[in-house]
């Protein structure tokens, strides 16, 4: 009996497994911090996982969505526009993902019609069922196969109940009826506490799993989210009315950090739930052990606002005390949302940040500023004067322009590092045109075409897209290849980092994801990089594309003199996309050193 049970095991373990994660009672409560946490948590018992992201809206990708309304637009090294949660999984994972990892119903119903149209279907009447969710269910084999992986993770975007996503629970459920013993279903659901009743309610969760069974779907394990823990006696009321047992009811409390969810799932055993539930047995692996306990090193570090590894000194070469926290702003226009400002649109950015702040020992106090507040005939500028630095992100379009341009000029007149990024490090250079070259009416031509001094210019494989209304996924998007110069703060940062010691590359060579369409104009480059008659050094253009025709990286020469700066440094690429929790990137490492070190 015991070697046909062994035998089992050992056969069910060769197969690959599902988990689909799906949301009850109402969104954003954190499906997509689940999901990164179950994989980080089956990642550290020696599995391949990977983790992939189901968003029901028709369109083909993210690209084209307001930032405001549904967050950041998350870019891969395909190039690929996807929602935020895939930069999640990136960060909990540690690793890139691929396209295959991101699926939305534009692309599915895309993928169909063109199918259609050329006669892939041999005349057979198309319809949603059985083509549509056959198109999901090979997607979802297609993303397992090419990671390599023994379990993949699937978030189903939207809450039970909405129509969008009703076709990929009936792929799901399609996939459960081929591969019984290999897909479970986990929910995560809220249990809301009434402020006038004072009790937890249960209620809304038990009907929530109720309507998923409606669907022919049933749920292996509910990760019940609320406010306060949920207690024993509610894990056996939702067990018995939800008909799985208490323990596979996982209590998901708020807390101060997301990155201490995988360890609250750990400590209710939720890794070894799943892995029960799906017949695995873990697999021994010591470099993954180690990952798990890197993971609750950085945890703690955020917890404590700062890490038993600081790389920043007591005192500096002064004598005076190193701060122990820094207060940066982040001046951009995607805040606010109705009567409501929320940060989303800027998510990477804001994890970045706090990745190297926590790497370097100090506690980052991140301020949200809108640019908008410094476009009045008096703005507020003694308001920035206690910052430690300030951060420019990307963005598009007119509105909070000059409000960016006057606060980088005040952060370069003033002396306080500032860090621009992608548009930020556009207006950068047309800041340092204006108010040091003297070309007054420098702009940008995505704001005016017909500029005199367009610093920056639309790149030219550009031009046609914008002529035909190519705006979906046509900008420059993904992974690029740019050199660096020597004695440059850009070059010492990568060094120092070990991120150019890539195989097959030039020692000065590093990849980072881009997301634009317009660069510094060719024709201005050497005047920007000038020497003044002053002797005041000009701009330094620190990083390049290969060909040296892009411009990727400015900054002003790092120092104390006439027309240097502690930290005034730009990138056309998007770095936050590549900082990890344990991988912080070098760049916003060297901003924070040098925002610590701000009198």
């Amino acid at each position: 009996m015991k070697r046909s049970s062994r035998r089992t095991a050992t056969t069910s373990q060769k197969r690959h497994k599902y988990i689909f994660v799906v949301g009850g009672v109402m969104s954003g409560v954190g499906k997509g911090i689940a999901t990164s946490s179950i994989g980080t948590l089956l990642q550290a018992k020696g599995f391949v996982v990977n983790l992939a992201k189901v968003d029901p809206y028709l369109n083909v990708d993210a690209g084209t969505m307001n930032p405001t309304e549904h967050g950041e637009v998350f870019v891969l090294n395909s190039g690929l526009e996807t929602d935020q949660d895939m930069g999640n999984y990136e960060r909990f994972l540690n690793r890139d993902l691929t396209q295959h990892d991101y699926m939305t119903s534009g692309m599915v119903y895309q993928s169909v019609i063109e199918r259609e149209r050329n006669l892939g279907y041999k005349g057979k009447c198309v319809e949603a069922i059985p083509h549509i969710r056959d198109e999901i269910v090979r997607r979802f084999e297609d993303g397992a196969k090419v990671n390599k992986s023994e379990i993949s993770v699937i978030e189903i975007g939207g809450t039970v109940g909405d129509y969008q996503n009703i076709m990929f629970i009936e792929a799901a459920r399609v996939l459960k009826i081929k591969h019984p013993e290999d897909v479970i279903f986990i929910m995560v659901s809220y249990l809301p506490i009434p402020h006038k009743i004072g009790e937890m309610k249960s209620r809304p969760t038990q009907n929530a799993v109720h309507q998923l069974a409606g669907y022919g779907v049933y749920t292996d394990i509910i990760i019940a989210r609320s406010e306060m823990p949920v207690d024993q006696k509610r894990k056996e009321k939702i067990a018995v009315a939800c008909n799985l047992p208490a323990d596979n009811v996982i209590s998901a409390p708020d807390i101060d950090s997301v990155y201490d969810v995988p360890l609250n799932f750990e400590r209710d055993k939720l890794g070894d739930i799943i892995a029960k539930t799906l017949h695995l047995e873990p697999h021994k692996n010591a470099a993954q052990t180690a990952g798990l306990k890197a993971w609750k090193k950085f945890a703690e570090s955020v917890k404590n606002g700062k890490n038993g590894t600081a790389k920043i000194a007591k005192k500096d070469k002064k004598g005076v005390p190193a701060k122990k926290e820094v207060n940066i702003a982040i001046v951009g226009k995607y805040f606010n949302t109705g009567d409501f400002v929320l940060t989303d649109a800027y998510v990477s950015v804001l994890e970045a940040i706090k990745y190297s702040a926590y790497a370097l020992g100090v506690k980052p106090i991140i301020h949200t500023v809108n640019a908008r507040d410094f476009e009045s005939r008096k703005p507020n500028y003694a308001a920035l004067k206690k910052f430690d630095g300030i951060l420019v992100p990307g963005g598009f379009g007119e509105k909070g322009i000059e409000g960016k341009l006057a606060v980088i000029r005040y952060a370069r007149e003033n002396r306080i590092p500032y860090f621009g990024l992608c548009y930020g490090m556009q207006l950068l250079t047309i800041e340092y045109a204006r108010n040091v070259l003297g070309l007054s009416d420098a702009t940008t031509a995505e704001i005016n075409p017909k500029a005199k001094h367009p610093i920056i210019d639309i790149m030219p494989d550009q031009k046609q897209k914008l002529i035909d209304k190519n705006y979906g996924g046509s900008m420059r998007l993904g992974s690029y290849l740019a050199k660096l110069k020597p004695e440059t703060i850009a070059y010492e940062a990568y060094e120092k980092a070990g991120w150019m010691k890539t195989k097959g590359r030039g020692k000065d060579t590093i990849t980072e994801r881009h997301r634009h369409r317009y660069e510094v104009n060719p024709e201005y480059v050497e005047r920007l990089s000038a020497v003044g008659q002053d002797g005041q050094p000009g701009l330094v253009f620190s990083g390049t594309s290969p060909d040296s025709t892009l411009m990727e990286i400015a900054e002003l020469p790092r120092g104390t003199g006439p027309g240097q700066h502690p930290f005034f440094l730009g990138t056309q690429f998007h770095p936050e996309f590549l900082a990890r929790p344990l991988r912080p990137h070098p760049l916003f490492t060297q901003f924070i050193k040098a925002a610590t070190k701000k009198s």
